[in-house]
């Protein structure tokens, strides 16, 4: 008997160092789990989310989880969803990827939450993949365009935002198409998430018969932009297409006016616009950002959208402190999915059938211009990107590209389409 038990500790032992040493990220046991080993009773639907709370991208996981908060507040205010309140816990993960790891883990295992909900970053999120789908729990609302959460498709994974392939796509259109700039550097993070707007990018150019001018790099977490501006100054790009986050993104900028390199400066929307805005100061003037939603802060947008409208007395309402904002704005809408959902799935709701109510989802307004869709062959809910200008560090839609270009002046002759 003794033999027994210690050829099966030393068996475990053994398994343990073997599942470490791969590397592998979903932990022993979390499909182990009995399905219904989650809490839903009688009184609350438990969800968690871990996103980055401080540190450089604290900002855009405190705006999304605000945003999504200030939904389910007013929910709850109301009863709930089928007489359940819906309760979060969310977890700091500084954005970073083992981090997020652990704290899904813990989710999953120790605090049995029925779902996940409104992780923040690729690099991040694409590491708790293999644990959503071991332990079979739905995923929704991801501030990330990363295209590995998108194909194939996954039951799993929702995703509500559009795509960075379909950002830089449409960037390039306007950049090539309308500006006639032929000569377009990337800066990136170093990670997945710079990586994969690198390749948006790289493809959309590819059907111009474009590729990079230069491609600079930072490390995720520094500020270490020099030697990637350098690379691209020295390739005297038109424009630079930038997959960062706020920090080093301003720091490229400013670093780049104040060596006298203007080139029309692109933010893909994961770079945290607002944040961005604050920190350029007057040096933001120009600068181009992408958005996967409608400005919130626009008087105009807020009467002629009623979706916007709402998520604007509900921020006020529960987060007072706050300025309405992109980040925020997306975190609402994200709540406002995962609602429906449940709304939709009815009282007795388990897992599998909140997913499949999920996707029964079509052509839902919720006020903001665009409608919801979801399908058993599509976990994408919205397609529109929309193009936005810094002008003394507030944000305005871009209507013409040639005035949005000529307000930006290059340090390099710019190219006719034909050339």
């Amino acid at each position: 008997m003794a033999r027994s038990i210690r050829f099966c500790l030393r068996w475990a032992l053994f398994m343990g160092i073997f599942m470490f040493a791969a590397g592998c990220d979903a932990p022993l046991g979390v499909a182990d789990r009995p399905p219904a080993s989650y809490q839903v009773d009688e009184t609350r639907i438990l969800l968690g989310s871990s996103l980055a709370l401080g540190g450089h991208a604290g900002y855009l996981g405190t705006q999304t989880l605000h945003g999504a908060l200030a939904y389910l507040h007013h929910v709850n205010e109301r009863g709930g969803v089928h007489g359940r309140r819906i309760e979060l816990i969310a977890y700091d993960d500084g954005y970073d990827p083992p981090r997020c790891v652990a704290n899904t883990q813990k989710l999953i295992i120790e605090d049995r939450v029925f779902a996940l909900f409104c992780y923040v970053g690729t690099p991040t999120t694409v590491k708790i993949v293999p644990l959503v789908e071991k332990a079979r729990i739905p995923l929704v609302g991801m501030f990330t365009g990363a295209y590995a959460l998108r194909e194939p498709v996954n039951r799993y994974l929702f995703n509500v935002r559009a795509s960075y392939y379909q950002e830089t796509a449409a960037a390039v259109k306007h950049l090539v198409g309308d500006l006639g700039i032929r000569r377009i550097a990337v800066f990136y993070q170093y990670d997945a998430y710079g990586f994969d707007g690198l390749k948006g990018t790289e493809l959309a150019l590819r059907a111009y018969g474009l590729t990079p001018v230069a491609r600079g790099s930072y490390i995720r977490g520094t500020l270490d932009v020099e030697e990637g501006l350098a690379r691209i100054k020295e390739s005297a790009a038109e424009a630079v297409v930038m997959i960062g986050t706020y920090e080093p993104c301003a720091r490229f900028v400013r670093e780049a006016r104040a060596d006298e390199f203007n080139p029309l400066f692109y933010n893909v929307s994961f770079v945290g616009a607002d944040e961005l805005a604050r920190r350029l100061g007057p040096d933001g003037d120009g600068v181009i950002v992408s958005q996967v939603v409608p400005p919130p802060e626009s008087v105009e947008m807020q009467a002629l959208l009623p979706g916007v409208a709402e998520y604007v007395r509900c921020l006020a309402r529960f987060f007072p402190e706050d300025k309405p904002n992109f980040v925020s704005l997306e975190g609402y809408i994200n709540a406002r999915v995962l609602v429906e959902g449940l709304e939709r799935a009815g009282r007795d709701v388990d897992r599998e059938s909140f997913i499949d109510a999920v996707e029964t989802i079509r052509d839902w307004d919720i006020g903001i211009a665009n409608t919801i869709s979801f399908s058993p062959t599509d976990h994408q809910a919205l397609e529109e990107v929309y193009f936005t200008r810094i002008e003394d560090e507030s944000f305005h839609l871009i209507s013409d590209w040639q005035v949005a270009g000529s307000a930006n002046p290059p340090s390099v002759k710019r190219h006719s389409a034909e050339e």
